[in-house]
């Protein structure tokens, strides 16, 4: 009798500890809603293995923004790019950077050469490149670990407070994903909220017309609401010029000089004039680039006033 007694007794205690709760198999974070704006690719790069959280967004925004970490180049005030002074010295030329914006949506590669296959890769990249952040990621792990807060935060977005390089990489592709930018004048206008005036609606017509500026093909416009294909081009920079390099977005052009891969240009009047009478050919040259045999579209001046317009409503307020 003893003996069946301890054996229920046992039994017992086993099934109390296997049904009492356990914070760390019942803690889950919270979905992140990403939004989806109108005429936004319904396609986008977030990886089953990292999907974007409350808890993983708010961790890679603390992460972005630490000293000596990506805040220090990709500026907030302008578009998180670098700003009027910004360059990187890279393969023995002066490059810019790209906004940091909209690019959940981008599934073609990132970077100048769409070489770096996804965010959490650019994330890597950008810590170890020796003209960016230059760091050790071993480092960088010991002392998030010894952090007073990063271990519970690590915990609270990915269940555990071991902290790896990782999941430094996942938290700030989360942050980088989430910031959208889709409320500029331009969307309250294709919403129905807000008109155009008749230079910035002359500039938008130029804008998408081969006839006009001719810029749809590469930055695509009201129907691809990103202002870029996310693909690369030659687009007559220098006839010896071999490279193609992604069509920016042209979402908060205003905010993101200088302009080109290598920054050459460093106002918006200065892109404009290039594209309308200083496109040179090679054989390398995009074949989008219609009107190359002329040098460029040969806008007026009346119509550069009018794209410029056009091109200043695609800037948000930013947050």
């Amino acid at each position: 009798m003893k003996t069946h007694f301890c054996f229920f007794f046992a039994l017992f205690v086993i099934a109390l500890t296997a049904c009492r709760p356990s914070h760390e198999d019942t803690y889950t974070p919270t979905p992140y809603e990403l939004p989806q704006p109108l005429f936004f690719p319904t396609k986008n790069n977030i990886p089953a293995d990292n999907p974007m959280t409350e808890e993983g967004v708010a961790l890679g925004k603390k992460l972005f923004f630490e000293e000596n970490s990506c805040s220090q180049c990709h500026r907030e005030q302008f578009s998180f790019e670098g700003g009027p002074e910004a360059t990187l010295e890279h393969l023995g030329t002066q490059h810019t950077m790209l906004p940091l914006i909209n690019l959940a949506w981008n599934t073609t590669g990132f970077g100048w050469k769409a070489n770096v296959p996804t965010l959490e890769d650019m994330v890597y990249a950008a810590y170890t490149d020796p003209s960016e952040i230059n760091a050790d990621t071993s480092e960088v792990v010991r002392r998030l670990q010894q952090s007073a807060t990063y271990p519970e935060l690590f915990k609270k977005a990915f269940g555990t407070d071991e902290i790896s390089f990782i999941l430094v990489e996942k938290a700030i592709a989360q942050y980088v994903r989430s910031l959208v930018f889709a409320d500029s004048k331009f969307d309250r206008y294709l919403r129905g909220e807000e008109q155009l005036n008749q230079d910035e609606l002359n500039g938008y017509l130029l804008f998408t017309t081969e006839t006009g500026a001719d810029c749809f093909h590469c930055h695509g416009g009201g129907s691809n609401a990103l202002f870029t294909t996310n693909q690369s081009y030659n687009n007559g920079l220098d006839t010896e010029n071999h490279g193609e390099f992604k069509a920016p977005t042209l979402r908060n052009i205003a905010l993101t000089a200088p302009y080109m891969h290598d920054g050459r240009f460093r106002t918006l009047d200065e892109v404009i004039d290039f594209y309308s009478e200083g496109v040179q050919y090679s054989e390398q040259i995009s074949p989008l680039m219609h009107h190359v045999m002329q040098g460029g579209v040969q806008l007026t001046p009346e119509e550069k006033k009018q794209l410029k317009a056009f091109l200043n409503t695609l800037t948000d307020d930013l947050p």
